[in-house]
């Protein structure tokens, strides 16, 4: 059970039950759709969809040529696709390259393929700052890159959205696609974090 299971609800949250309760009472929301559309994005849109592509590129170097030419279609392979997903373009991060993405005009993102957007993706200095000092964002969130390693900022738009495929980190050779999967981050794949396994640091939820 969670810690906050019993605690006192927030006055937003006070006035977001208050309007469900009202909606339904006039017979404009079905409480069973607002549910679905709950656990939809919670845990069918969430980022694990994301981080099947992730894992499904790191195991099928045919698959990941297809992921890097037409990022769209081959995430679609995978069934993830609809609204704020139809156009992606996948931007692959190596030992010479990382990549992190930011919507500097408000905050497209890749529902499909990543769940819901944190909160500080969406946020003015977060959109600011990593296009002017992307090393400086990156510190703050824990990651500090090599100097000798090029950083590359990629500016979503509400017609073409990307995603980044983090580095296979060293010791997951002989891991499953399902355990390669399991490391996988959100953060990882919007570029302020990089994969890790267990005990390694530069991993973020």
């Amino acid at each position: 059970m969670s810690a906050n299971h019993n605690r006192p609800l927030s006055d937003v949250e006070i006035r977001v039950k208050a309007l469900e309760s009202l909606l339904v009472e006039k017979g404009l929301v079905d409480p069973a759709a607002v549910d679905a559309l709950i656990d939809t994005y919670e845990h069918k849109v969430g980022p694990r969809n994301g981080a099947h592509v992730v894992a499904k590129a790191w195991m099928d170097p045919a698959y990941k040529a297809r992921l890097l030419a037409d990022g769209t279609a081959a995430i679609a392979e995978l069934g993830y696709s609809g609204i704020q997903g139809e156009d992606m373009v996948v931007i692959e991060s190596t030992p010479e390259t990382h990549n992190v993405i930011v919507c500097t005009l408000c905050s497209c993102y890749p529902w499909p393929t990543l769940g819901l957007p944190p909160v500080w993706f969406k946020s003015a200095p977060y959109r600011s700052r990593v296009v002017s000092d992307p090393r400086g964002v990156l510190k703050e969130f824990g990651l500090e890159l090599p100097e000798k390693m090029q950083v590359r900022v990629w500016d979503s738009t509400a017609e073409l959205r990307y995603m980044v495929l983090p580095e296979r980190p060293a010791g997951t050779e002989g891991m499953t696609e399902e355990q390669l999967a399991a490391l996988v981050t959100r953060d990882s794949m919007i570029g302020v974090a990089r994969v890790a396994v267990p005990g390694q640091e530069g991993a973020r939820t």
